[in-house]
């Protein structure tokens, strides 16, 4: 099979790789039909993740059908099609009987990290039971992709995490693929005020498109005495940081209300700043999570009632022989004006 393999820091190559097998009675194999890519293979090929060793099949997202299936698989069956979660869950450790299916003893984030992942024409999936879920009818794959990770993501890390609540204001700082998700099911909770914030006016118009009430740009003005004048002076209930670096994160503190909280998001990779000199009479919440994927049957119920509109979301197509090109594309967002990339596998 075809597979995309990430090879050294800044290099992966399209690659002839043997078709997996099961391995495991609770193992499923599955044709892939759509995967995309994730910020999270940018920062693997920057060398920021050093437990992805090279030789790795990249990609956690992904639609398929099920090919083959382990013994011990229950629930589904050969030629289902299926959406696999970024998180791989046994259902049956501690973690995940706490909900924190991405501590999974067995499992996590595994796939594209520590065992070869969904850029592939093929892809084995661990503990397949509680790690596939079956495409409702009428859902389309191409949407259904979405809901991987970046929607479980920007719902569990941000909003809920970030206790969205009727009548609400909710400041989103990065407005990537990940922040308009959050955007988008914040929406679910009736915040009264959504402030999408960026450096980047072409994702500013999408995030205006998909229901922010205002849009800031850094580079235009001040952003807190924008969201001052927008609340009262009181500053934001829910801030959530969707970018990941020092400066996003000092701007949360700055703009969080008395009893608000700060929800990050962002994959850190350098140390930040927290003023508790400032914060620390003010009833301020910070939370941190990686996504437990325990949202994804939710998530595929709003799809497939057209509560979601996941579809503005995907920016460009490519056939699978193309994955190289979009790998270029995808690094090179900004010129392209890219969010998700979505990979045809099937044909």
């Amino acid at each position: 099979m075809k597979a995309l393999v990430y090879k050294a820091v800044g290099k992966v190559s399209l690659e002839e790789r043997a078709k997996p097998t099961i391995s495991a009675p609770t193992d499923a194999i599955v044709r892939l039909t759509h995967t995309t890519i994730c910020g999270t293979d940018l920062h693997i090929l920057r060398g920021d993740v050093p437990t992805c060793a090279p030789g790795r099949i990249l990609g956690h997202e992904g639609v398929g059908v099920i090919d083959a299936l382990g013994s011990s698989v229950q629930g589904f069956q050969m030629g289902d099609s299926v959406l696999i979660s970024c998180i791989s869950s046994c259902a049956a450790c501690e973690p995940c009987r706490r909900g924190m299916n991405s501590h999974c003893t067995s499992g996590g984030w595994i796939l594209g990290h520590t065992i070869d992942g969904t850029q592939a024409e093929y892809v084995r999936v661990p503990h397949a039971t509680s790690s596939l879920h079956r495409l409702p009818p009428g859902v389309d794959g191409r949407e259904a992709v979405m809901l991987s990770d970046i929607f479980p993501t920007g719902l569990e890390c941000g909003v809920l995490n970030g206790r969205v609540q009727p009548g609400g204001t909710v400041a989103i700082i990065g407005t990537g693929p990940v922040g308009l998700a959050a955007l988008m099911t914040a929406q679910l909770y009736s915040p009264a005020l959504v402030v999408a914030i960026d450096t980047n006016n072409t994702r500013l118009a999408v995030a205006e498109k998909l229901g922010a009430h205002h849009t800031v740009n850094p580079a235009a003005g001040d952003v807190r005495e924008k969201i001052n004048t927008l609340t009262d002076g009181q500053g934001c209930d829910t801030v959530i940081e969707a970018v990941g670096v020092p400066e996003t994160f000092e701007l949360c503190q700055e703009l969080v209300a008395a009893g608000g909280t700060i929800a990050n998001v962002g994959v850190h990779g350098s140390k930040v700043d927290l003023h508790l000199e400032r914060l620390w009479d003010r009833n301020i919440s910070i939370t941190t999570r990686l996504v437990d994927a325990v949202s994804t049957p939710m998530l595929l119920k709003l799809l497939r009632a057209g509560r979601i509109d996941v579809s503005p979301l995907i920016t460009h197509d490519f056939a699978f022989s193309e994955l190289e090109k979009a790998y270029d594309t995808f690094k090179a967002a900004e010129d392209h004006g890219a969010l998700k990339v979505l990979i045809n596998t099937d044909g």
